[in-house]
């Protein structure tokens, strides 16, 4: 801490960086007394260290206010490559993002140096495309196959994080309904005027840039009616079709019914504009027997000019007249030199006309006919109007591929063209850092923290075409040669990491340390009889799907057969299905109700897939459907009215209930949702769940739920300090409360409405709280926060796969010396941060001082001599 009177400055800093600038940089003029430092230089001495840190300031502020200069350069070189006469590009790959497994649905990222692509955005695609260095930034272009969640449900943060990067324009192909899905995303995210979003439906002429021509395929099925009465399985061909689901959909009526009871409680002006932003749709226009094929052909290239051959031709190498003569060769023209004809054979490579690749989704039974039958697809195949496509991309269920009829439409492409499979019988694991960590964690308490897991793979179809399976970041080059490279598919070696973690200076003996310690602690093991409740963290960091840390979602198991999801953010379902494995259906069917905190789309965009995921595991259960209670702002059901009406029907899996009728005192006028707040308390037994507006964006909220057992569990949400949310959670067992920011950015944490760590322990102190866990942490501290003084018995540290119950309070703050062994080096990094940031705040600071004085005038007198505390 630092304070700055006049000439005066007062130091008492725990920073050795900021002491040694102070000792560098003006013990010369100071004269040090205590704890005082008292400036003692001339006016020269003040003008020079004025003008030094100004400039420096002003450099910073430039940095600053800079877009991500890499982003501005390709846009700036795409630019220039318009005004040339370009061949196509020399190096061209399609590589596999998401390899279509449960937890990671299919994408695919396609690279040239001229273009970057992206076909299918599904939830945590923006998540391995950071952790694998794959740059959204610069996309040209996101290709989605159909309106489905599966497909969509990572574009919207993507779109954000385009846009926070400053990239200027995002260009959407496929279904007509992306233009609606656009402006519902505005509901939450806000208008996206600082970004273009450009949709080309494939009603559009054909997309075209410097890499290649992409022809958009509609391919429209004649859905069964009995399908047409329910929501499109989030799995294609998944056991939601299965005749027991067929008989318990619900009707068109009942759908219209829960739409127009959700309308009465949005306000008269959005009800009255429904082509706003967020205006409720009058008319539906999703499409599900719609789906979008993409022929993408490659611009053709010239040979290469091979300069030992010309010169022993004698071809003039080194003189103006030399670029004529490549010219005419790698156009194919013959040119004469010195009376002899040389044929551009002689010299150059062969021309490349440009291979072709098709993506095609083929989601159901359905849908087979109409791909297989498609004449534009059949164009590619052997003795087609085309050359055979030289690879064909399958987002296609298993039961898809084991069909006679569409095997034999894959052998008809012939032997040259490869064929690659992205679904859900793919292994591979694609969240490699944070399998690392987990697997490393184990090692200090395997109970907190689980290994992680795995669904497991069913057989996989025979298939007599060349054919490979996808995994996460293969690689198929079509330029400058047809193959298959796996040095970029991640290897995920446990016993690599284990080795890694024990080779550590000081980590085994820390854990055993801790082992020991717990084994004979009796506060510890009184507390092993109680299973439940059981808190799961499931997304423990704020702002954006990273690597280590996935967004907002806590999962509250209350019984074996009952529990209630605490935000959802994008990413929850995969990160289940990661914590679970093959038990992920039996979960998600105890799951009764989902609390949304606020209307940040790192605390909800998660829910979509949650919900449609949720409808087949109870299929898959032999369990009849019964919509969740979902407890959120009033504000999401006008996203959801809208995705419902332009994308996919979703509003027959919930009953809502606004958050504020849970608020003290708050009346409840409709019997309906009176009917499901008791439904709520009933199912998850309890006496009472309570919420209360907390101090972050507008219609924030924390939630506090009581047992009828008598304990109490309080999840903040994203709040400041917050009085309310005090009194809401006096006493409480378990208090979860988001420790967004380290202590000493106690100013970026009011900017941005967070909490510190030490503000939220003291906000568990204050009410009286048994235990603390900390969690929405900032990206930046990826790995794990940094400690302070204010930790104590009574407070841990939330991780992903994260799972405690009340017995563990007395263990999980003895984690701690493991946890700093494990993270010293980054903990290391991070007080070096800090103490960059004490040394920049201290020069602003004096800065501000200075700049005070020479602008009001005054010279620098020689300072009476003062002590501390006088």
């Amino acid at each position: 801490m630092f304070i700055i009177k006049k000439r005066t400055l007062l130091i008492n800093s725990t920073s050795l960086a900021a002491r040694q600038w102070i000792n560098k940089c003006l013990v010369p003029g100071i004269i040090k007394q205590r704890c005082c430092y008292s400036v003692l230089t001339a006016d020269s001495f003040l003008r020079q260290s004025f003008c030094k840190m100004s400039a420096e300031n002003q450099r910073n502020a430039s940095k600053k206010a800079k877009h991500p200069k890499e982003t501005l350069r390709h846009i700036r070189t795409r630019e220039q490559r318009k005004n040339v006469d370009q061949h196509g590009p020399a190096t061209v790959y399609v590589q596999v993002v998401g390899a279509g497994s449960r937890d990671n649905g299919p994408s695919l990222y396609v690279f040239s140096e001229f273009n970057r692509y992206l076909f299918n955005c599904g939830e945590g695609t923006q998540r391995l495309m950071q952790e694998h260095k794959l740059k959204a930034a610069r996309l040209d272009n996101i290709f989605l196959t159909r309106m489905s969640w599966q497909n969509v449900g990572g574009l919207s943060g993507m779109i954000l994080t385009l846009k926070d990067t400053g990239v200027p324009e995002c260009v959407l192909s496929g279904p007509p309904q992306l233009d609606k899905y656009v402006n519902a995303i505005q509901v939450f995210s806000g208008p996206l005027e600082e970004i273009k979003i450009a949709v080309q439906p494939y009603t559009e002429p054909q997309y075209s840039d410097n890499t290649m021509t992409v022809n958009q395929v509609p391919i429209s099925a004649q859905l069964k009616a009995s399908k047409r009465k329910r929501s499109p399985s989030p799995e294609r061909g998944s056991p939601s079709n299965s005749p027991r689901s067929r008989s318990q959909s619900r009707s068109p009526q009942s759908e219209r019914w829960k739409l127009e009871d959700s309308e009465e409680l949005i306000n008269d002006r959005e009800r009255e504009s429904p082509d706003r932003p967020g205006g409720s749709p009058r008319i539906s226009t999703r499409d599900p027997s719609l789906v979008v094929a993409f022929v993408c052909k490659l611009h053709p290239k010239k040979g290469n000019f091979l300069v030992a051959k010309a010169k022993d031709l004698g071809l003039p190498l080194g003189t103006s007249a030399i670029g004529p003569i490549i010219a005419a060769l790698k156009d194919g023209k013959a040119v004469t030199f010195e009376g002899k004809e040389i044929l551009p054979g002689e010299v150059c490579t062969p021309a490349d006309p440009g291979p072709a690749f098709i993506v095609v989704e083929c989601p159901s039974e359905d849908f087979i006919e109409p791909v297989c039958n498609n004449e534009h697809l059949n164009r590619y195949h052997t003795g087609g109007a085309e050359d055979p496509a030289s690879l064909v991309v399958h987002m296609t269920p298993e039961s898809i591929l084991q069909t006679d009829r569409y095997k034999e439409w894959m052998e008809r492409f012939g032997p040259t063209t490869e064929h690659l499979i992205l679904n859900e019988q793919a292994h591979t694991i694609h969240n490699i850092r944070s399998h690392k960590i987990q697997t490393q964690l184990n090692l200090i308490h395997p109970e907190i923290f689980p290994a992680p897991r795995n669904c497991e793979t069913k057989k996989q179809a025979a298939l007599h075409v060349p054919s490979v399976r996808g995994e996460c970041l293969l690689k198929y080059q079509l330029r400058p040669k047809f193959e298959w490279q796996r040095d970029a598919v991640p290897l995920c070696d446990s016993r690599e990491f284990i080795k890694e973690a024990t080779e550590l200076p000081g980590f085994l003996e820390r854990v055993e340390e801790c082992k020991q310690s717990l084994a004979t602690d009796p506060t510890v093991l009184s507390g092993k009889a109680d299973q439940y409740p059981e808190v799961v963290f499931l997304g423990t960091g704020s702002a954006l799907p990273m690597k280590i840390r996935n967004v907002s979602a806590t999962l509250l198991n209350i019984s074996p057969t009952q529990s209630v999801l605490l935000d959802c953010g994008e990413g929850t379902f995969g990160q289940m299905c990661r914590h679970y494995g093959n038990n992920i259906d039996e979960v998600l069917s105890n799951l009764s109700a989902v609390f949304i905190s606020h209307m940040h789309a790192d605390h909800h965009t998660g829910l979509l897939n949650l919900l449609l995921q949720r409808e087949r595991a109870l299929n898959s259960q032999g369990r009849p459907f019964t919509p969740v209670l979902l407890v959120a702002p009033l504000q999401i059901m006008t996203w959801l009215n809208q995705y419902h009406g332009h994308c996919q029907g979703i509003l027959s899996h919930i009953n809502f209930i606004p958050v504020t009728f849970l608020t003290e005192g708050a009346d409840v006028p409709k019997y309906k949702i009176k009917t499901f707040i008791q439904s709520l308390l009933k199912k998850l037994d309890l006496e009472k769940f309570q919420t209360c507006v907390v101090q972050h964006c507008m219609n924030a909220f924390a939630c506090s739920l009581t047992h009828r057992s008598g304990w109490k569990i309080v999840f903040s949400g994203d709040t400041m300090p917050c009085d309310a949310l005090v009194q809401l959670g006096k006493d409480a067992t378990l208090l979860i409360h988001e420790a967004t920011l380290e202590d000493g950015m106690e100013e970026e944490a009011t900017e941005k409405k967070h909490s510190t760590t030490s503000q939220a322990i003291g906000i568990g102190m204050e009410m009286n709280a048994e235990f603390i866990m900390l969690n929405h942490f900032s990206q930046r501290y990826a790995k794990i926060p940094l400690f302070n003084a204010d930790f104590n018995e009574k407070v841990g540290i939330a991780f992903d796969h994260m799972r405690i119950r009340f017995g563990d309070f007395g263990a999980i703050p003895k984690l701690i010396p493991p946890l700093k062994a494990l993270f010293a080096e980054e903990i290391e990094e991070m007080v070096g941060r800090r103490e960059k940031r004490e040394l920049r705040q201290m020069k602003e600071a004096i800065l501000d001082v200075l700049g005070s004085g020479c602008m009001n005038g005054t010279q620098a007198q020689p300072p009476v001599s003062k002590t501390a505390g006088t």
